[in-house]
């Protein structure tokens, strides 16, 4: 691969009952990866959902496995996604928090956008799973949010490893729903990711009264786009599709079509909310009308997606997973105090309680996993790229594309265990010792090590026992001081420093 002469080409089928007979026949299996925004952990049926309509997620877990204790990477979006990406938690990973870059300025009609804009680069140095997929021979493909390095970095899709993008290199540009540009990349024909811009919008402002004629919506066209992506696919070749949808995050706007009606009275009490216009949140008067649909949108594009690999003949070599990038969050008028009526878990976004980081998370592949079936496995996101090295055949991953300078410099990490004998089945599950979070914004860390769970708040330690306090109400901290010097010990040995995204660790 470019740049990347430590890596090892080739790939050899690993000896997974199933997956290798399977292979045989066919092609290996494709893998596809859906991580929607902000979704949170009862906002969809199967997970205890009254008020809005999910069939199609419902239906893709009565067809698949459900999971219960899956864990985002993080509790906001940039870094959740670094920990899919790279396979480590967020005490080693670069990218720990949302750091933004806005470099010069540029109109688009009588509206002001930066020339470059997106997050901190991904670590060039380390890599990432797109990168390992293509060099074993899969075609990658990735629609909706990067948040990988801004505009012009040393990492963008096209030096990572990707063979088509589209979507918002930025995820500060993806607040507003109907924006200026998109960005797009296609191995082969573009250098570099580009700007498409859209023509519908830019003649209108991007907040007020006249917002709402603009009408190119961004969540759709990044859909249509991995439609068609995935529609060119065929069973010649295996396929990773990395599907980052940015629904339901804010701001809560959305083309007033059917889906939308739907929800027209269907609350006793509405959400009004004002916007704000330096975040790029238009107001709404109907919050939970928006909220709901853009849901039900969602939805409406997870059963799109699993239809048409099902027309093509694909569905049964294809492993589907759902999942959200954090919890739900509060922007933007959204209000997930509303919906969540049990009040199941504790916070939100930004906390590493488990309402920030406890996400739904769905794994779909007919005639591989056995249907209907939930599973308490405790798994995060740093436990995909393992996962789908498993069933891509590829292995020995961690050591054939360590990065022998780093493991020189003892900084290489792959924090993951992969989850495929729990899919599949068949083997034993490895289990985590522990699952770790931090969080530089809210100064948080925390940690799981079965039922315990440690949450750090400015060094300071809270002890829960999920087991019997799922909501974390009742601190145990003072009762088992012998189980907090273990589970500090553990945060202080996994946290590497970071000067970018600093955080206080435990007393």
């Amino acid at each position: 691969m470019e740049n990347k002469q430590w890596f090892l080409l080739g790939c050899g089928l690993m000896a997974v009952p199933g997956i290798q007979a399977q292979a045989q026949q066919t092609q290996r299996p494709n893998i596809i990866y859906i991580m929607c925004d902000d979704l949170g952990y009862a906002d969809v049926g199967c997970y205890g959902q009254e008020y809005i309509s999910t069939p199609n997620l419902d239906r893709m877990a009565r067809e698949g496995m459900r999971f219960t204790q899956a864990y985002a990477g993080s509790p906001v979006s940039a870094p959740s996604r670094a920990s899919f990406m790279t396979g480590q938690h967020t005490g080693h990973t670069k990218v720990r928090g949302n750091k933004e870059y806005r470099i010069g300025s540029i109109m688009y009609g009588n509206n002001q956008d930066p020339v470059q804009t997106g997050q901190e680069p991904y670590d060039t140095a380390h890599v990432i799973l797109p990168e390992i997929m293509k060099d074993n021979g899969y075609t990658t493909g990735m629609f909706g949010k990067w948040a990988g390095g801004y505009e012009g970095s040393i990492s963008t899709p096209a030096t990572r490893g990707i063979d088509e993008y589209y979507g918002f290199m930025c995820q500060f540009q993806a607040h507003l729903y109907y924006p200026n540009f998109l960005n797009a990349y296609t191995r082969g024909i573009d250098e570099e990711v580009r700007r498409e811009i859209l023509e519908n919008n830019i003649d209108h402002p991007m907040h007020g009264t006249e917002y709402k004629n603009r009408r190119d919506y961004s969540a759709d066209l990044i859909h249509q786009r991995a439609m068609a992506w995935i529609d060119k696919q065929t069973a010649d070749k295996p396929f990773f599709g990395v599907l980052t949808y940015t629904l339901p995050h804010a701001e809560l706007a959305q083309p007033e079509d059917s889906i939308f009606k739907a929800y027209q009275g269907a609350f006793c009490v509405e959400k009004t909310y004002g916007g704000d216009a330096g975040s790029r949140y238009n107001p709404t008067d109907v919050g939970h009308q928006q909220f709901a649909a853009m849901v039900t949108r969602l939805d409406k594009h997870v059963g799109e997606v699993l239809d048409l690999l099902r027309r093509k003949g694909l569905d049964k070599n294809t492993l589907v997973i759902f999942t959200s990038d954090n919890g739900p969050h509060t922007e933007g008028g959204a209000d997930p105090d509303y919906f969540n009526t049990e009040k199941l878990l504790r916070g939100t976004k930004r906390s590493t309680t488990e309402g920030g980081i406890r996400v739904p998370f769905i794994a779909w592949w007919p005639g591989q996993i056995e249907a209907g079936t939930v599973n308490d496995h405790q798994l995060a996101f740093y436990d995909l790229m393992p996962t789908f090295c498993e069933v891509a055949g590829i292995d020995n991953y961690a050591e054939r594309y360590a990065n022998p300078q780093l493991v020189k410099e003892g900084k290489e990490f792959f924090d993951g265990i992969s989850f495929a004998p729990t899919l599949l089945g068949d083997g034993e599950q490895e289990k985590h010792e522990f699952l770790y979070w931090e969080f530089h914004e809210t100064n948080m860390m925390a940690l799981r090590m079965g039922d315990w769970k440690l949450v750090v708040q400015s060094g300071n330690c809270q002890l829960y026992d999920l087991a019997t306090d799922l909501h974390e109400d009742n601190d145990l901290a003072a009762q088992y001081p012998e189980v907090v010097e273990e589970m500090k010990a553990i945060l202080l040995r996994e946290h590497t420093h970071s000067d970018m995204f600093r955080v206080t660790l435990p007393q």
